[in-house]
């Protein structure tokens, strides 16, 4: 079956609130599992993030592959501003049928079903939005899509920082729950390999290098559209975050953070002397911590595989190469039709579908192979 064909199929059939769905002439079925994030305390919030439940108590979903006794699993990171999975549906999918590997979309704190209902309806959205356009006139690449992130960045910068800290320790005890043999669907003992994207990258990156509890010393990383530090990553973007938001998130991480950590009680001072603290820090620009970051990247780079994309404006490949050369597979690709870094296989009427589901074949054929 097409990417394109799948997509619109699997799309259809999702849905967080049912416990089991059958995926009609295929033996793999989705099963949606329940989590609660009890990583970090109270006071690690910003402003009344801590009350928002959503983010504490969630489900994600499970593709289960035909063979119930693989003893392999795929955790799949998405990218930031995420509000549904329906563009990863298809790509676990592919990972679960060509891999025969469990696959997992774990959602990064405060994305996707980890965020109120509000925050993921258009018209509620747009209201802000026009709300915002009133009372602050044009802010280049502001957008009903992006108003909640970009209000939420702007307001303390240390969320990016905080949301990726909270899910990667939230992955810590996912992982540990099934190496513990604790996990209610995948089985005991099973290996644990990533396929990340975009911002999903980053985060992956960061507890490849750190490898806390050593619970990803056998793991496998694919990464698509990422793999990039920091100050080569450029998130203004209508799908992503206004150019005030990025300014600010941008200035904070290059210019103010590490006078932060030095500031005594500070709320992340914690992390400086984490394994990843320091993997976070060394990955914000190519100067900070450079022989930290490499010896790190040295140590795992025969386990890491990436692919960047020419066009990608977001995440420009070039930024790509400069971080991982010389460590790992690192390549970099164009494809023949349009497409952007927040929609690498766009679906539409004026661009190819023949060529798209080339794109995506060509990608996906390669990244079974490495996490196979």
């Amino acid at each position: 079956m097409s990417y394109s064909s799948s997509h619109k199929k699997l799309v259809s059939l999702f849905d967080h609130s049912i416990n089991e769905i059958s995926i009609p002439g295929s033996d793999i079925r989705i099963a949606n599992s329940s989590f609660i994030s009890d990583s970090i305390s109270a006071g690690y919030y910003s402003g009344e993030d801590r009350s928002i439940t959503e983010n504490i108590t969630f489900s994600y979903p499970v593709f289960v592959p035909a063979d119930k006794n693989s003893a392999k699993v795929i955790l799949l990171l998405h990218g930031l501003n995420e509000r549904n999975w329906s563009k990863y549906l298809t790509w676990a999918y592919r990972l679960a049928s060509e891999t025969g590997q469990y696959v997992i979309l774990f959602p990064i704190s405060f994305h996707v079903n980890r965020s109120p209902l509000s925050w993921r309806d258009p018209r509620s959205m747009l209201d802000s939005f026009r709300r915002k356009k009133g009372l602050k006139g044009n802010i280049p690449n502001s957008s009903f899509a992006n108003i909640t992130l970009s209000d939420r960045l702007s307001d303390d910068p240390r969320r990016f920082l905080k949301s990726g800290y909270q899910t990667l320790f939230d992955l810590v005890k996912l992982i540990t729950m099934i190496k513990n043999g604790k996990h209610e669907i995948v089985p005991a003992g099973s290996t644990v390999n990533i396929f990340a994207y975009s911002i999903g990258a980053f985060l992956a990156q960061i507890m490849m290098m750190a490898d806390p509890g050593g619970l990803l010393s056998e793991s496998r990383m694919f990464m698509f559209c990422g793999g990039s530090v920091f100050s080569n990553m450029r998130g203004e973007s209508k799908f992503i975050m206004d150019k005030n938001a990025f300014d600010l998130v941008y200035r904070y991480y290059l210019k103010y953070f590490e006078t932060e950590l030095k500031k005594k009680k500070s709320v992340i001072d914690h992390l400086v002397n984490s394994s990843a603290g320091m993997s976070f820090r060394s990955m914000i620009d190519y100067s900070r911590f450079r022989t930290f970051r490499e010896k790190a990247l040295s140590n795992i780079g025969e386990r890491i595989y990436s692919i960047g994309l020419a066009k990608d404006k977001v995440i420009p490949s070039d930024g790509i190469v400069k971080t991982l050369k010389g460590f790992c597979n690192v390549e970099v690709w164009d494809f023949p039709h349009y497409y952007i870094h927040e929609n690498p296989f766009p679906l539409s009427e004026n661009i190819s579908k023949t060529e798209v589901d080339n794109s995506f074949e060509r990608v996906f054929r390669v990244a079974t192979g490495f996490l196979k």
